[in-house]
């Protein structure tokens, strides 16, 4: 014990600071933790609807102080009252009712979220409160649970409901398009997991990765959603494009009277042609899978571009009812040597 204490001094005569420090050691204090997930008890939710006052700024509107632009324009737009009339209520019942769930989704697609769990961010936003009505919203899984219940019958009658709203605004805004481009095009969904009806293709964002192959269809002057639907992993069938081409036939505004739809060669089949045909709609099918014979002397160009040549001719692939106008275009390419 002696020698210990010798060695002891003679440390802390060389490092007295180090000594200081295991001195001081015990002394030190810690400060108690704080619970930082307790929640203080928010505002009280105001009420707003169509009826609030607004009025103009020269501010720039957040997303959440933009919600009262999006409550006026459900209003305009009725869109409650179709709700209620159109809509077919899922299996399972809610106490809050299928509109305040939808129009919930809405509102979060509107600020700018795409996750169910991002409610948590605008569970106590009082603007987010008063539009939906209530108090506190529900917890996330609720939101979750109902988007299960979904089924084929409400994704239907969403698409339904979205040509009506379509007409109602483009009559409000004095939108008359007499002839509309309808552009058809499938896209990969990466699935991960054991998804019946998946499969491995062409995938450009995760490369060997199973995955689906929805097909959707867009009006190009607007740029709106026109319909769509969620399918196999594979590519798309004639039979599959023909059934397609025909259910969108009720949605188009009544105003339109021409229209021209416009797909790539997965779509190129006699299937879709006749479909066209019996619909009254124009179509352009862009496609390498045939070889029309083109006359050499009956190259002509438009406008002034001598580069860009067309030609034309009438051609029946095998196995279609009749022949169809083919319309082929080269460009000349100068090779340095």
């Amino acid at each position: 014990m002696v020698k210990e204490k010798k060695k002891y001094d003679q440390f802390q005569i060389l490092c007295p600071e180090v000594t200081q420090m295991v001195r001081l050691k015990k002394s030190i204090t810690r400060k108690g933790s704080v619970n930082q997930g307790r929640k203080q008890p928010g505002r009280r939710a105001i009420k707003i609807g169509p009826s609030t006052p607004y009025g103009y700024t020269d501010e720039h509107l957040t997303p959440f102080g933009g919600l009262l632009a999006l409550e006026k324009l459900l209003d305009g737009l009725q869109f409650e009252e179709l709700f209620e009339n159109l809509y077919i209520e899922p299996a399972r019942t809610t106490l809050y009712g299928s509109y305040f769930f939808v129009k919930g989704l809405l509102m979060l697609l509107f600020i700018g979220f795409h996750r169910l769990y991002h409610f948590v961010y605008v569970e106590e936003d009082p603007m987010v409160l008063g539009v939906l009505g209530v108090d506190k919203l529900p917890a996330v899984s609720t939101f979750w649970r109902y988007v299960r219940s979904l089924g084929i019958n409400q994704a239907h009658i969403f698409i339904k409901i979205m040509a009506v709203l379509r007409e109602r605004a483009w009559k409000s805004l004095a939108i008359n398009l007499k002839q509309i481009h309808v552009d058809i095009d499938t896209t990969v969904e990466t699935v991960y997991g054991e998804i019946e009806g998946a499969k491995r293709g062409h995938n450009p964002h995760a490369r060997g990765k199973k995955g689906l192959r929805p097909v959707l269809a867009f009006i190009a002057e607007t740029r709106e959603y026109l319909s769509g639907k969620l399918r196999r992993g594979e590519t798309i069938s004639g039979e599959e494009t023909k059934k397609f081409i025909h259910s969108f036939h009720n949605l188009i505004p009544g105003c339109v009277k021409k229209v021209t739809i416009r797909a790539d060669g997965e779509f190129f089949s006699w299937d879709a042609v006749s479909a066209c045909k019996a619909r009254g709609y124009c179509y352009i099918i862009a496609t390498k899978r045939c070889s029309p014979v083109f006359a050499p002397a009956t190259w002509y160009q438009v406008g002034t571009d001598k580069d860009i040549q067309y030609n034309q001719c009438f051609y029946q692939p095998q196995g279609w009812e009749e022949a169809c106008r083919f319309v082929s275009m080269r460009i000349s390419v100068l090779i340095a040597r």
